[in-house]
């Protein structure tokens, strides 16, 4: 054991993470001489790497010295913190990275507030130096504000200081003047790897004591099946013995297996070993019947671990089949079946997501973290082949000594001070408290807001809008508060397809003068789809399928010369922004749609008449 240090690396979205792991993996000889250096090896899939963040917690180990390190990268956005909870239980001490000019954010407090609240002894980075408008001694004072913010101990407070630009691999722990390429040349990250072994405990545990390791993480192989990652807390095990494993929640349900393989983490592979002992992260394989939570023992003394207990969603979609004309046609996975036996596998390896039954076998509830944390699942079954419809985003509110309580979110914004009135404007609307500025730094300044998290839904796109993309928007969630009334989602109408048919570029041109259109020339649309969006107050239903009247030659080729306006690409998230309650997001393999709920018009009326009244 006191040859190895657990850590895990945390800090706030796009602060240098993942980027920090792939200098570490380089220094310690991983990518090997005649191999490439991969950047973002740790985000592994094609989602990660699409957007630029990490989803799912990863482990790796690298060698120092005599020293084996086991290094957990974990997610930046507050969505995913449910991964972050669970990966501390594996580890002693972590990496706070913060941008040397962004300074603590949102996800910087949570996760540093996990990391106090476990004492686990805290390294902090101060990372991308090499910014031309970084101020690292300002940021350190932030950080050090943060820590006194959320009541850490003297011994906490008392952490080590790194300045890093983890893009060049060099790490300092005293702030040099200027980073030149001279610098650069000379200098490495190792000085991260030696005050990791300097700083950072052995891990505790009995070598003596039975068999135990807690499961806080399920990977899944094709060849292996299941398998549970975890640290183990007391003993040693074998390759191929035989172990209890004690189910979370339910301390007397016990199940016996085999160990089939026995692995560590080795640079960017698993490598296989015939035993481990008390401190060391491992993977397990050929146990079916486990979960997240889980504790692996000795038969003999089959004792179950403590596991953390993960903060409680905040939003909840429904999941529905598909029912539009145009359902089937795009998906292989398209039944009820289908879509409640993928939800079931999600939930169960996503613990901090949620899933309840409704009063149709044909829809479902997922509860989640936010709206990235649903729309990941979302845009992850629509490539493996699912076929689906989700609703509108709906905060969970709960009753707490009889008052109705709504999560609130804290949020961070960093706008041009051109554009502060519009953001204070639009916050106070949506029930928004300002509780603190910030003086302007290098023309930008600081505002942060307590607000119903339900207000935030449909905000982010509208904010870039008003700040014509100069606004940084973050934002966590931060406790419950009184339920503030009615919020005013979407203030416009949209446009809604009169009959089902193949869009043409006449009834575009007549539709695109009442509004701003989702759909080119040439599209297939049914009717009740939402084509397009228009500032009028009602919903206006267009005929996108008309084509002109030919009354002579002339006449026939004159839609040739109409000049369409561009139209609307809406991300997955900003569609979930969009819609309202009587819409579906129908999600395909080849296309996301917006539809209304009843395609009907008349049908659709009369529904409206008789809910107003």
């Amino acid at each position: 054991m006191t040859k190895i240090r657990n850590i895990a690396i945390i800090a706030h979205v796009d602060h240098g993470k993942t980027t920090l792991v792939d200098a570490l993996l380089a220094h310690s000889g991983v990518f090997g001489n005649h191999q490439e250096k991969i950047e973002q090896v740790m985000d592994s899939g094609d989602l990660e790497r699409e957007r630029g963040i990490t989803i799912l917690s990863k482990n790796t180990a690298i060698n120092y010295l005599d020293y084996r390190i086991n290094i957990v990268d974990t997610p930046g956005h507050a969505d995913f913190g449910g991964e972050v909870e669970r990966v501390l239980k594996m580890v002693d001490g972590v990496l706070l990275i913060v941008d040397a000019f962004d300074g603590p954010m949102p996800q910087t407090r949570f996760v540093l507030h996990k990391t106090l609240e476990k004492n686990l002894k805290p390294i902090v980075i101060i990372n991308k130096i090499d910014r031309p408008n970084a101020r690292p001694k300002e940021v350190l004072d932030m950080v050090y504000d943060l820590f006194i913010d959320l009541d850490a101990t003297d011994e906490q407070i008392e952490f080590p200081v790194l300045y890093t630009s983890a893009k060049d691999g060099i790490a300092f722990s005293d702030l040099p003047d200027e980073i030149t390429p001279e610098l650069v040349t000379k200098s490495s990250i190792e000085p991260v790897l030696k005050t990791i072994v300097e700083t950072i405990p052995e891990p505790q545990g009995s070598l003596d004591s039975p068999f135990q390791m807690l499961i806080s993480n399920i990977d899944y192989d094709p060849y292996l099946g299941r398998i549970a990652i975890g640290r183990i807390e007391n003993g040693t095990v074998d390759a191929k013995s035989e172990v209890t494993v004690v189910n979370y929640h339910q301390a007397d349900k016990k199940s016996n297996g085999t160990i089939s393989k026995l692995m560590q983490f080795d640079g960017l592979e698993r490598q296989e070993i015939t035993s481990a002992a008390v401190g060391e992260i491992v993977a397990i394989s050929g146990i079916e019947d486990l979960a997240i939570g889980d504790t692996i023992c000795s038969v003999e003394d089959p004792v179950a671990l403590p596991f953390v207990q993960i903060d409680e969603p905040t939003i909840a979609m429904t999941f529905a089949v598909n029912d539009s004309p145009f359902a089937g046609l795009e998906g292989e996975f398209v039944t009820s079946r289908h879509l409640r036996s993928r939800l079931e596998r999600e939930v169960f390896t996503n613990i901090s997501m949620q899933m309840a039954e409704t009063d149709s076998t044909e829809k479902f509830i997922i509860k989640g973290r936010g709206e990235l944390h649903i729309s990941i699942l979302i845009e992850t079954m629509r490539r493996e082949g699912y076929e689906f419809q989700v609703s509108k985003p709906q905060v969970i509110s709960k009753e707490i000594d009889g008052q109705i309580m709504e999560p609130e979110e804290l949020v961070m914004i960093d706008v041009p001070e051109e554009y502060m009135g519009a953001v204070i404007q639009k916050m106070n609307e949506r029930k928004a408290t300002l509780i603190k500025t910030a003086p302007p730094e290098r023309g930008y300044i600081r505002l942060e807001f307590k607000i119903p998290a339900r207000g935030l839904i449909g905000y982010r796109s509208e904010f870039l809008t008003d700040t014509k993309g100069n606004g940084i928007i973050n934002s966590i969630i931060d406790g419950y508060t009184p339920w503030k009334g009615d919020i005013e989602s979407r203030n416009h109408g949209v446009l809604i397809a009169y009959e089902d048919g193949t869009a043409v570029t006449y009834g575009l041109y007549s539709a695109g003068e009442r509004g701003e259109l989702f759909i080119k020339p040439g599209e297939k649309v049914y009717r009740g789809q939402v084509i397009g969006t228009t500032m009028q107050k009602e919903d206006v239903i267009v005929n996108v399928c008309k084509k002109k009247q030919m009354t002579n030659i002339r006449a026939a080729g004159s839609d040739d010369a109409l000049k369409l306006s561009p139209t609307l690409n809406l991300s997955l998230e900003q569609y979930l922004e969009f819609i309202t309650d009587d819409e579906w997001i129908e999600v395909t393999p080849a296309n996301i749609r917006v539809r209304k709920k009843i395609l009907d018009h008349n049908k659709r009326l009369r529904q409206a008449t008789k809910t107003k009244s």
